[in-house]
């Protein structure tokens, strides 16, 4: 498990990657244990996560009885974001060599994982919107989109500063981490018997 200031080099390290500076490469450990230890940033994300699960079954109301109560959907929805997380990158590292960035695999799968931890929680205020002021609907709407935008934009950034193969390959990753992802999440909810009961929470 990586250290108290190991962390904040790493968190610090993705936020540049972010703002497009490849130099913060250099501020993440690319090692075996660099890369194993990178999916710690799962741990970092779990607070905001979970308010973020609380807000969605919150919606659901007395409909969670269907699903086993509330612990079971909340077991549910959280399978689905950490199904979310990790198989875009499985997906990833099986095209690499194919799609030419095998050298590259490892840096992108780091600085993902830590710049994943600082979009959970950027992504929090909505969460907490959605628990503590559910009427606050057409604000927390807003606020949704404006946040979704500028992580799609800073996790392009990311891709493309730790892949270094140029926009082109970049936007082209960028694309399959998310198609897979969207995919994935519409999938589950759908195996899951989510699907009918998730919309309206949003």
């Amino acid at each position: 498990m990586p250290t108290s200031d190991e962390i904040q080099r790493f968190l610090t390290g993705a936020w540049r990657l972010m703002m497009g500076r490849p130099d913060g490469l250099k501020l993440l450990d690319l090692s075996a244990d660099g890369f194993w230890n990178s999916f710690y940033a799962i741990v970092l994300a779990l607070p905001a996560m979970f308010v973020g699960w609380v807000g969605v079954a919150n919606g659901f109301g007395d409909q969670a009885a269907e699903l086993g109560g509330r612990g079971s959907l909340l077991l549910r929805l959280a399978f689905i974001d950490m199904a979310a997380w990790i198989a875009p990158l499985i997906v990833v590292g099986l095209l690499a060599k194919p799609i030419g960035i095998a050298d590259r695999f490892v840096p992108f799968v780091v600085a993902s994982n830590w710049g994943s931890a600082i979009t959970s929680w950027m992504l929090a205020p909505v969460s907490i919107l959605d628990v503590f002021f559910p009427s606050a609907v057409q604000i927390s709407d807003s606020l949704s989109l404006v946040l979704f935008i500028a992580v799609l934009i800073l996790i392009w950034r990311l891709t493309n500063a730790s892949i270094g193969r140029g926009p082109g390959v970049a936007s082209a990753v960028f694309a399959l981490v998310l198609v897979v992802s969207i995919f994935l999440i519409v999938g589950l909810q759908d195996v899951l018997g989510l699907t009918p009961l998730i919309q309206p929470a949003g």
